[in-house]
């Protein structure tokens, strides 16, 4: 277990699954907020045993990319956690982020508590009565299944891979645009 920044094993860990687009991107986003204690890319939500991502890429498996997410929920709250899960991507899209297409990068959370469940439902609720969007949410909310870990080359992937022209013109962006909306939620040492 990871100490928080007091030195101490976080009494509140707690984990939730989402599926938000390329897992490349939705990764380096989690990993810059305060109270995430560890980010795992892999796959979840499909009907084939230890998936590859070359399988999983087919869209024939029904996985999604996906992150697992560790977080101390003294330092970070489920709702605060699903505000920048949705503002983060593009939850009204079926099946697609931007250029990326297919069930694989679907908008999902997968829950492990009745409470994720029933945040999850409130916030969607929340953000459509606000008319945060301009089309309906379509993320799909479902109880958390087995997770399948990618490959080691995905982990960590934007910070090992600064270079990459993905990462400078896809990832880098999205980061921009987080760190602005975002900025009290940054951990220190990134900012």
């Amino acid at each position: 277990m990871t100490e928080n920044k007091n030195g101490k094993v976080p009494s509140h860990t707690q984990k939730i699954t989402f599926g938000n687009g390329c897992f490349w991107c939705t990764e380096a986003i989690f990993q810059a907020l305060k109270g995430v204690i560890a980010v795992t890319s892999g796959y979840m939500g499909g009907k084939v045993l230890n998936p590859t991502y070359e399988q999983v890429c087919t869209g024939a498996t029904g996985h999604a990319e996906v992150i697992e997410l560790e977080y101390d929920a003294d330092v970070l709250s489920l709702d605060e956690l699903l505000l920048v899960f949705f503002k983060t991507h593009n939850p009204t899209t079926l099946n697609r982020q931007g250029n990326d297409v297919g069930t694989q990068y679907r908008s999902a959370i997968f829950y492990t508590t009745d409470e994720q469940k029933q945040a999850s439902e409130a916030m969607i609720k929340t953000l459509t009565d606000a008319k945060v969007f301009d089309s309906p949410i379509v993320t799909e909310i479902a109880l958390a299944s087995e997770f399948y870990k990618a490959e080691n080359y995905h982990q960590n992937y934007f910070n090992d891979n600064p270079n990459n022209s993905y990462c400078a013109f896809v990832i880098q962006p999205k980061l921009n645009k987080f760190a602005k909306e975002f900025t009290d939620k940054i951990k220190p040492e990134l900012l």
